[in-house]
């Protein structure tokens, strides 16, 4: 199975429950596994549902990084399971779903339920001045404000940010670090319509930026290294600058 000689026997220890399922409480599985080259968490897992359990839940879709679906608490951290490889683990792993999240099962989570709330919420889409004219094309963007919106938009909504962030365990409607993420991307594009006030006013609370406890958890485990430290920062000096509190 593995290129190396004599490769590492892995024991996965998973919190399995169903909520559909309430009589049967919460409890750590182990499974065995024999760690093969280049094998990620995703891998495993794959192995141990195909082979040892096909009850296992856990979620997948593009297995490189970009559907942020495999979110998942790796050794206790926020973490996407196709990008850990395990040979970065111990041989003892343990696997939970992550909180904040809606659980489905297993270490599935309807992160999809809360980003599409906070998206709603905050209105993360471009609002037009006047009706889009489809026929005529947009106007030209300067490249480098263009690469900043991009740097901003590489957000995959896996919920890694939200999972870690202290205060999203406590306020069920802090927007977190990707709320305010979109709100800085947002903000900086020319073709939206809104001001600044209309966006901090999405952001201006306890439940936005003054609700952020500045652990920065979510810079730390956000799976594109995204600068969350800096886009909390700035919005925060520019609010307290206008008076908000």
């Amino acid at each position: 199975m593995s290129g190396n000689p004599d490769p590492r026997q892995l024991s996965i220890s998973v919190l399995r429950y169903h909520p559909q399922a309430p009589e049967d409480p919460p409890r750590l599985q182990t499974y065995e596994v024999e760690e093969a080259e280049g094998m990620t968490l995703y891998l495993a897992l794959t192995e141990i549902r195909e082979i040892q359990d096909a009850s296992l839940q856990f979620d997948f879709v593009c297995r490189a990084g970009i559907c942020g679906s495999c979110a998942m608490l790796i050794d206790g951290r926020p973490g996407l399971a196709c990008r850990t490889l395990t040979a970065t683990l111990s041989p003892r792993i343990t696997l939970a779903p992550l909180p904040v999240f809606e659980l489905i099962a297993d270490l599935s989570v309807n992160t999809g339920k809360w980003m599409r709330a906070m998206s709603e919420r905050l209105g993360t889409w471009v609002h037009y001045r006047e009706e889009a004219d489809l026929d005529t094309l947009e106007a030209r963007m300067d490249p480098d404000l263009a690469e900043h919106i991009y740097e901003l938009d590489r957000c995959i909504e896996c919920g890694c940010c939200v999972a870690a962030c202290g205060t999203a365990r406590m306020r069920d409607d802090f927007v977190g670090a990707v709320g305010v993420n979109k709100i800085a991307r947002f903000r900086l594009d020319p073709r939206d319509a809104r001001d600044d006030g209309d966006f901090y006013e999405l952001v201006g609370d306890d439940n936005g930026i003054f609700g952020c406890m500045s652990l920065l958890a979510c810079d730390d485990v956000c799976p594109k290294n995204l600068p969350l430290r800096t886009q909390l920062a700035f919005i925060r000096r520019r609010l307290a600058r206008q008076g908000w509190r």
